[in-house]
């Protein structure tokens, strides 16, 4: 069993409670579910707000009126890792139409405590490891989406006449899905730029937006163009930071991530200092998964959400990015989708390629 462990702080919050019968069903008939995340919760404005808002449309509400939230949904926030298990037990307790953990980091404390219950369904997003009969698996292409966001920042860049443009990667903990991130990020600049240099860093933390911030600042402050964080809610620091320089007139640029993230990097009347997003379609896989419970068709088998699916993509919401770099991209998007571009998952796959960085500090496991 793969290991994924992330140190984070402090207690469990837990936003009311769902009274539901054992197998999640209620008096109505209506599937309930339990949302858990780490410790950036639902307010990530990336990747656990995705998940929520799949919860929210399969139930027809919306952020702003969640008002089958406490009856039929909710969600519960672990502040600290250790609080993994017990929010799980709790929950397998309870009984739910569906159990959702978002992130690889749940995966140990999952594959403890999922046998307990076996009547239970479980959703784990982002991990195809945990093979148990009453764990569905939903795992998407992320390598692809970053490939296209990496051919925008390149083609933006070259655009801008800037030259030898150089770029950032901000992680969040190291491990197999943030590099598929960094590896298809940096393949698709340079199918752009092959002599881009491409600089990281990992934070270690899923939600320590300072850490990003300062990262930010110092390659910006060194001449980096653009900077796409792979890192929850800790990747908000490097949009922050490109807000405060853009709002200063400096051509710099943040890439969001799940999301699309061009409000966050609003920082004047029609000026966002994101320039466009790998959007994960989180939203998707919860949304599919409570569907599949509701028909009767839940399976706990591995899902694969790529770029044909719809699964993955990236956003053409800033006018900044212009018509012909979206035409671009979408060309590439196209290629990928026939299978003419292969962008490679892993860090030990990308490092056959030609001229491809052998330092960087991505991980495979």
């Amino acid at each position: 069993m793969k290991k994924a462990i992330v140190a984070l702080v402090a207690v469990s919050v837990l936003f009311g409670a769902v009274s539901c019968a054992k197998k999640g069903s209620v008096a109505d008939g209506e599937v309930s579910a339990r949302l858990l995340t780490d410790a950036t919760g639902i307010d990530d404005k990336s990747f656990n707000a995705a998940a929520w808002r799949g919860i929210l449309s399969f139930y027809g509400d919306s952020w702003e009126n969640q008002s089958k939230r406490g009856r039929l949904y909710n969600v519960v926030t672990a502040q600290t890792q250790d609080m993994y298990v017990p929010n799980l037990k709790q929950a397998g307790d309870t009984g739910y139409g569906l159990i959702i953990t978002t992130g690889f980091t749940f995966a140990d404390a999952l594959f403890e405590v999922a046998p307990q219950y076996p009547d239970q369904n479980f959703l784990i997003v982002d991990v195809d490891w945990v093979n148990l009969p009453n764990v569905m698996q939903v795992v998407f292409a992320e390598h692809e989406g970053s490939y296209l966001v990496g051919v925008a920042a390149a083609l933006k860049a070259k655009a801008d006449g800037i030259a030898n443009p150089r770029f950032g990667f901000i992680g969040g903990v190291p491990g197999a899905v943030i590099t598929k991130f960094q590896v298809g990020f940096v393949q698709g600049i340079r199918s752009v730029l092959p002599n881009a240099q491409v600089l990281d860093y990992y934070a270690n933390d899923w939600g320590k937006p300072e850490l990003a911030k300062a990262q930010a600042k110092n390659w910006y402050d060194a001449g980096v163009y653009a900077i796409f964080s792979a890192a929850g809610g800790t990747g908000n620091g490097t949009i922050a930071q490109a807000k405060e320089y853009r709002a200063q007139g400096r051509n710099v640029w943040a890439i969001g991530v799940d999301s699309d993230q061009y409000e966050d990097g609003l920082f004047a009347e029609g000026k966002s200092a994101v320039l466009t997003s790998m959007i994960k379609r989180v939203e998707t896989a919860t949304e599919m998964a409570l569907n599949k419970v509701k028909d009767g068709s839940f399976e706990a088998k591995v899902f694969v959400l790529d770029t044909s699916s719809g699964g993955i993509g990236y956003s053409d919401r800033n006018p900044e990015l212009g018509a012909e770099v979206i035409q671009a991209v979408e060309a590439a998007k196209a290629d990928i989708i026939s299978g003419k571009i292969k962008v490679l998952p892993t860090y030990a796959q990308a490092k056959t390629l030609p001229g491809f960085p052998q330092d960087l500090k991505a991980k495979d496991d």
